[in-house]
């Protein structure tokens, strides 16, 4: 028998939950979620098989300092990374890691889609995008970046893992 006290718990959406943590934290407006009127979605012209997939993820490449710019990076797949730059971005450190590079950045299973024949290939670079709060930088600047890099290296589908 459930009481009535877990299930409240278990009802709690995102959204609330997430309003609850900022005012925790001291901020006395909500935070803004982004809206589009309309969605950009297009059917796709070819086959998933026939397609070059590219991943995009919000972690950042290490460097030799541990700490990295938050800027879009083209990083080659080959070597698959062992570590990403995780540590200042917002995840639920309690629940889980990110020890594990390819439950968030799925370059190896990417790769075994493509030599399966399930796509078309995958793209010999992911990227990175900041995750800057603003639904107005990643529309107007970062988006249109990510684009320019998936026309060039002829990248049809694009997976976005955030992290």
């Amino acid at each position: 028998m459930t009481n009535t006290f877990d299930r409240k718990v278990y009802d709690i959406s995102y959204i609330d939950r997430t309003r609850m943590f900022y005012r925790a934290q001291g901020y006395t407006s909500d935070y803004k979620w982004a809206k589009h009127s309309t969605t950009p979605i297009a059917k796709m012209s070819k086959d998933i098989a026939d397609c070059r997939v590219g991943l995009i993820t919000t972690a950042m490449p290490n460097t030799e300092k541990g700490r990295t710019c938050r800027d879009i990076y083209s990083v080659k797949c080959d070597p698959i990374p062992e570590s990403m730059y995780t540590s200042e971005l917002s995840w639920d450190k309690t629940a889980t890691h990110t020890k594990d590079v390819g439950s968030f950045l799925p370059i190896a299973a990417l790769k075994n889609a493509a030599s399966e024949g399930l796509i078309g290939g995958a793209a010999p670079c992911f990227y990175t995008v900041p995750t800057d709060y603003s639904q107005r930088n990643t529309t107007k600047f970062d988006s249109p970046r990510i684009f320019e890099h998936f026309v060039q290296n002829n990248i049809d589908v694009a997976i976005l893992v955030p992290l």
